[in-house]
């Protein structure tokens, strides 16, 4: 099951959780390793790593007695598709939408001053 974009959002929210991916971005990291630069809980942290698991942003697995956390490689494609259908169209040009409008209906231009 695909986890939902509303997940990936809302660990994206926090800049905490953004720092730990970026962290990650360089290589796998036990936990201890991930909450070392912070000025937080082990506990803190864990729970960061808790939101980032279930956006599928993150992996955890035991390797040995220590938990590692891997960065998905995949896990923001599907937020990066959504977000790059907003760049797809270009700004709109409202004055000229209104004077293609008013010559092809016959309207007075809603940008010009009264005729009377």
């Amino acid at each position: 099951m695909e986890p939902s974009l509303d997940l990936v959002f809302a660990a994206l929210a926090d800049p905490t959780r953004r720092q730990i991916l970026a962290m990650l971005l360089e290589d796998d990291m036990a936990v201890t390793d991930v909450a070392y630069p912070f000025e937080m809980s082990l506990a803190a942290i864990s729970k960061h790593l808790v939101i980032l698991t279930r956006a599928g942003l993150i992996s955890q697995e035991k390797r040995g007695r220590v938990k590692w956390c891997k960065l998905e490689p995949d896990a923001l494609r599907d937020a990066s598709v959504w977000m790059q259908g907003f760049g797809q169209f270009e700004p709109v040009n409202l004055e000229a939408f209104e004077r293609f409008l008013a010559c092809e209906l016959g309207a007075p231009n809603l940008g010009d001053p009264d005729p009377a």
